[in-house]
C-alpha cells in the first residue's frame, strides 16, 4: 500500500525474517519461572508501540520470538535468550535489536530497556495471562451473516499470463448493478488490503455492496491465491486491473455502462492509467489518497512528514528529506545499473548507513518496480482521463500529503479537459482515512476504526450518482 521512506522511524524494521534462533541459557537458572508471554509498551516520539515476547523453555534453555503488533510484525526470531540470575538478555539479530532487563523477585515484572539503531528506550514487561486480549479491536470488520452474496472468483490476465484470485460481492436483487474494482496500494496486499489487523477493502466492499454496488477485490499478483511475480511495475498492475474490468463485463448482473475503479494510495496511480487507456469504457474513478505528483516527490515528503509526526525536530526532518532527495535523484538520473550501485554505496556510506544495511538498501533502490514508481508522473495519465473523478485525501496523511496532491490531480484533469471532478481534503484523517492524532504510520494499528464512516458514505453516495456511459462494450 505504502512507499515508506528510507528513514521511517519505527522501532522494529519490517525486514525478511531469517534463520532459526540460536538459544542459550546460563546453567542453574530457572527458565521455567519466566516461560510464557510478556508484553510492554515503548514510547517512541510520543507514540506508544506495543512489544510482545513469547518465551519458551526447551531442553537447552530458553528460546523466543517477538511481535510488534502495531507494525504488523509477528514471530520475529530471537537469536539468543540468556538468563543469568535475575538478568534477562534477549537479542534479535535480524532487526539488530536487544532487550536487557531484570526479573522481579515475584516473577511478575521484567524491567529494562530496548536498544536498537543506537537508541535506548525504557521497557517494562508484564506477563500476559490471556493472549487473546492482545488481539487488536477491529469493530468495523464485517461478520456474517451478510445481506448479499459473496463468491470466490478467479480470472486470467491474458497479457501477462498470470491469474488473479479474489472475491466478488453481489447485492441482493437482480440488478444490473454499478460495479467497482478495488486497487490496493504498494506492497504485497491481499484482497482485503490487510494491514496492521485492519481490512480496509473488506470494510469498503461490505459497505458498498450493502448500498447496491457490486465490488470486485483481488489478491495482488504473487500474493494469496493470485499467480505472477510480486515484483511488478505500475504497468503490470494496470494490466491486472484491466483484466479485472474485463471479468466484470462478463457478469450478467453488472451494468457494463457503470463499471468504475477505486484506487488507494499507489492504486490511485494505477486506476487513472487504466482509464486513460480505455476512454469511454471506465464509468468513474475514485482516488483515495492518490498521488498527483511524481513518486520521488512523494517519498521525500514522506521522509519529512513522518519524521515530524514522530516527534523529530523540523530542522532535522528537513535535513533528512534533503538527503533522501539527493539519493533518489541519483536513482532516477543514473541509467547504468552497475554505475548506480557503486554511486549509491558511496552516498549511503556518507549518510552513515551501517555497512550491513547498505546492500539491502541498494537492492530496494535499484529494483525496477521502485525506480518505476520514483520516475512516474501521474499527471501523464490523469490528463487523458475523461470519466468523472472523486479524489479524497486526509489532512493528516503523512504518506501522500493531501493539499499538494489534490491540487496536482485537479490541475492535470482540468488541463486534459476533464471538469467532472470532485476533490476534498478531509480534516483529521490519515492515509488509511482513520481519525488520527499525528498521522504517523505508527498510529495505524492503535486506532480501532478502520475507515471513517463519513468516507464510506461519501464514496457510496458519489458512485450511485454517476450517470451510465452512453455506450460501453458488453
Amino acid at each position: 500500500m505504502h512507499r515508506f521512506a528510507r528513514r521511517t522511524l519505527v522501532v522494529v524494521a519490517l525486514l525478511p525474517l531469517i534463520a532459526a534462533a540460536q538459544v542459550k541459557s546460563q546453567p542453574g537458572t530457572s527458565a521455567a519461572s519466566i516461560e510464557g508471554t510478556w508484553a510492554g509498551v515503548l514510547e517512541v516520539g510520543g507514540v506508544p508501540l506495543h512489544i510482545v515476547f513469547h518465551l519458551r523453555k526447551t531442553a537447552v534453555g530458553l528460546t523466543g520470538t517477538m511481535d510488534s503488533p502495531d507494525q504488523g510484525a509477528k514471530g520475529i526470531p530471537m537469536t539468543s535468550v540468556t538468563l543469568a540470575g535475575p538478568t534477562l538478555t534477549i537479542e534479535a539479530g535480524t532487526i539488530r535489536g536487544a532487550f536487557h532487563g531484570t526479573v522481579s523477585e515475584d516473577h511478575d515484572e521484567i524491567s529494562g530497556s530496548w536498544q536498537q539503531g543506537g537508541q535506548s528506550f525504557p521497557l517494562v514487561l508484564k506477563p500476559v495471562r490471556d493472549e487473546a486480549a492482545l488481539a487488536p479491536k477491529r469493530p468495523q470488520t464485517p461478520l456474517p451473516p451478510f445481506p448479499y452474496r459473496s463468491e470466490d472468483v478467479s480470472y486470467p490476465n491474458p497479457q501477462s499470463g498470470n491469474t488473479l484470485a479474489g472475491a466478488l460481492t453481489i447485492p441482493a436483487g437482480g440488478g444490473p448493478f454499478p460495479a467497482v474494482l478495488l486497487i490496493s496500494g504498494s506492497g504485497p496486499h491481499d484482497r482485503d488490503e490487510t494491514i496492521f489487523g485492519h481490512k480496509p477493502f473488506l470494510v469498503l466492499a461490505d459497505f458498498l455492496t450493502r448500498h447496491g454496488i457490486e465490488v470486485l477485490r483481488a489478491d495482488k499478483r504473487g500474493v494469496g491465491k493470485s499467480t505472477g511475480n510480486a515484483a511488478a511495475t505500475l504497468t503490470d498492475y494496470a494490466s491486472d486491473a484491466e483484466a479485472g474490468v474485463a471479468f466484470l463485463r462478463t457478469r450478467k448482473q453488472v451494468d457494463p455502462r457503470r463499471i468504475g475503479l477505486l484506487g488507494h494510495s499507489e492504486g490511485g496511480i494505477v486506476a487513472p492509467m487504466v482509464a486513460a487507456e480505455e476512454p469511454g469504457e471506465i464509468g468513474f474513478l475514485v482516488l483515495l489518497a492518490g498521488p498527483g505528483v511524481p513518486g520521488l516527490d512523494i517519498v521525500v515528503a514522506q521522509t519529512r512528514l513522518i519524521a515530524e509526526a514522530s516527534g523529530v525536530p523540523a530542522a532535522t526532518a528537513e535535513k533528512n528529506a534533503e538527503e533522501e532527495r539527493r539519493i533518489l535523484d541519483l536513482v532516477v538520473s543514473e541509467p547504468n545499473s552497475s554505475g548506480l550501485e557503486e554511486k549509491l554505496r558511496e552516498e549511503l556510506a556518507k549518510d552513515g548507513v551501517a555497512e550491513g544495511r547498505i546492500q539491502g538498501s541498494i537492492q530496494v533502490l535499484t529494483s525496477p518496480s521502485y525506480r518505476d514508481f520514483l520516475s512516474f508522473d501521474p499527471a501523464t495519465a490523469l490528463r487523458r482521463v475523461r470519466c468523472p473523478v472523486l479524489a479524497l485525501a486526509g489532512s493528516k496523511d503523512t504518506q501522500v500529503p493531501a493539499a499538494e496532491n489534490l491540487v496536482a490531480i485537479r490541475g492535470a484533469l482540468e488541463k486534459g479537459g476533464n471538469h467532472h471532478i470532485e476533490t476534498a481534503e478531509l480534516p483529521g484523517l490519515n492515509h488509511l482515512f482513520q481519525p488520527a492524532t499525528t498521522g504517523a504510520p505508527s498510529e495505524y494499528a492503535q486506532i480501532e476504526e478502520t475507515m471513517a464512516p463519513a468516507v464510506l458514505d461519501e464514496i457510496a453516495r458519489w458512485i450511485l450518482q454517476q450517470q451510465p456511459l452512453a455506450t460501453a462494450r458488453p
